[in-house]
């Protein structure tokens, strides 16, 4: 799995890979192309369509050509957004983002690299 990760004050950003973007936008251009060249045939479907096709390009050319690109979602590794229902104790807490940290990588959604690195800042944070 290719992705870009941008870390932020609450987690990690995960973000597609320039090359899954790239694609995503080259595809993109097509389905406008028909959906621009069908509009007339297709009527509200085809306006419907293009628009779509216009928000998906869009999405994927950002990623493309900027650093900071658009999100696919975020993971909270830090936990620092939780409800009063979330809440647990410290050793509890701590447990919780080593797991979650541990599944992220077994998912391939961090990498080994980067899962050692935020292990260590937790065991640091820890003790």
């Amino acid at each position: 799995m290719n992705n870009h990760f941008l870390n932020n004050s609450r987690g990690y950003r995960v973000k597609p890979g320039k090359s899954q973007s790239m694609l995503g936008m080259i595809v993109g251009v097509a389905f406008v192309f028909i959906g621009i060249t069908q509009i007339s045939n297709f009527g509200a479907f085809g306006i419907i369509w293009t628009l779509i096709a216009v928000a998906i390009t869009g999405y994927h050319a950002v990623n493309v050509f900027s650093n900071k690109g658009v999100a696919t979602y975020e993971v909270d590794v830090q936990g620092e957004s939780k409800s009063p229902t979330q809440q647990q104790t410290g050793s509890e807490d701590y447990e919780s983002k080593l797991r979650q940290l541990h599944r992220l990588k077994e998912d391939n959604i961090i990498s080994e690299e980067e899962y050692n690195e935020k292990k260590e800042e937790l065991l640091s944070a820890k003790w």
